[in-house]
């Protein structure tokens, strides 16, 4: 069993309240840290490191399970303050932005010749950082400029999307929730307003003989946020109960920059909340756009929105199969599509990778079909 300081721990909840205790508890025992940059030192924490046999150099609480998982990770640790703690591989990329550094060498050099570099680095820069400490171990190291990196703790986000939706919503049904040390994501259905949200998409899609997908759908939202720099705290809506969520918008965020604030997230609920009808109505209007060619088509839009290659040609055989040369909507072509993230999901493709390609896939919406449904044949 995995433990939370491990690198690959993951956790999902079945309830809302499981998994707002859970972060209320992070949020305890979380550190913020605020030094100079200049100020840091990497030490290598391989298997070889003189620090690894050696607790008592760690600071308090760090556990020897969290010292072996970094040394079989990034193998590296970070003095803070005199304190010696091991960094995650969520904190490398931020831990490279403060030395300024990049580049695909690095990851190949010795623990002890990357410390080095990233030490001679660090030295030059008296800038302010911003260190989150979790779970025995570095997490993040942003930048400590007020307008660079704003902190919107993830229990009160929480708890102000479940009050809005409470509000705007209710009856909302809490569906699933996920976290790693990357990326926290949570989900609610909305069944109470199923007729309010889908009342003329549903009739569309009976009149069109869709009847069974109608049936089952339901309107929902995503939440997702991220602690190390992996995610704005954004929130998107989406139709569950069919085969697939269909993901039906952009996304409305929150960066975490520019002293942004809980107040901040509020505000792009009700934006959300106020353009749930408009995304209906674009995901109804797919259904009189008829297609002459859905197969280009779907190839051209899936290359247009830059989706991963394997999976997008993957579901492009699979609607071709069903497709059998009939004929199709620009409606048909987008539930196809989202066979997509389906695939990626089952390839264990990291949640913010899953989370870039349904971005982007919501882009369909909103394109011009007729520039992409052409006789000519693309290959992927």
């Amino acid at each position: 069993m995995l433990k939370q300081c491990q690198d690959s721990y993951h956790s999902t909840f079945g309830t809302y309240e499981d998994m707002l205790d859970y972060h209320e508890d992070q949020a305890k025992n979380s550190l913020w840290h605020r030094c100079q940059v200049n100020t840091l030192q990497v030490e290598p924490l391989d298997k070889t490191s003189p620090i690894y046999g050696s607790l008592s150099d760690f600071a308090s609480g760090v556990t020897q399970e969290a010292v072996d998982d970094t040394a079989e990770n990034l193998g590296l640790a970070l003095r803070v303050n005199g304190d010696l703690y091991p960094v995650r591989e969520t904190a490398y990329k931020s831990l490279l932005d403060r030395a300024k550094i990049g580049g695909t060498a690095l990851p190949k050099l010795s623990r002890g010749v990357l410390a080095n570099v990233l030490n001679e680095c660090l030295q030059l820069f008296p800038a302010e950082a911003l260190l989150l400490i979790r779970d025995e171990k570095v997490c993040a190291v942003h930048s400590g400029d007020s307008v660079d990196y704003s902190i919107l703790p993830i229990n009160e986000l929480l708890t102000t999307l479940k009050a809005k939706l409470d509000d705007r919503f209710p009856g909302a049904e809490f569906e699933a929730g996920y976290c790693d040390h990357s990326l926290v994501s949570a989900s609610w259905r909305m069944p109470s307003q199923r007729e309010e949200l889908l009342g003329t998409y549903i009739k569309t899609l009976c009149a069109t003989g869709k009847g069974a997908l109608a049936s089952r759908l339901t309107p929902g939202i995503r939440f997702m946020t991220s602690d190390t720099g992996v995610a704005s705290a954004k929130v998107s809506a989406l139709l569950v109960g069919g085969q697939h969520p269909i993901h039906i918008g952009k996304c409305v965020a929150v960066d975490h920059r520019h002293q942004s604030k809980i107040s901040d997230f509020t505000d792009v609920l009700d934006q959300l909340f106020a353009q749930f009808g408009d995304m209906i109505s674009k995901l109804e209007a797919l259904l009189e756009i008829d297609l002459d060619y859905p197969i280009n088509a779907m190839t051209r839009v899936c290359k247009k929105l830059s989706l991963p290659k394997k999976a997008a040609v993957e579901a492009i055989s699979m609607f071709e199969m069903t497709y059998g040369g009939g004929p199709a909507t620009a409606h048909d072509v987008f539930l196809a599509m989202q066979e997509i993230p389906f695939i990626l999901k089952t390839q264990n493709t990291p949640e913010s990778k899953m989370l870039e390609v349904e971005e982007n896939m919501a882009r369909a919406l909103t394109i011009r079909w007729s520039d992409f449904d052409l006789a000519k044949a693309v290959s992927y």
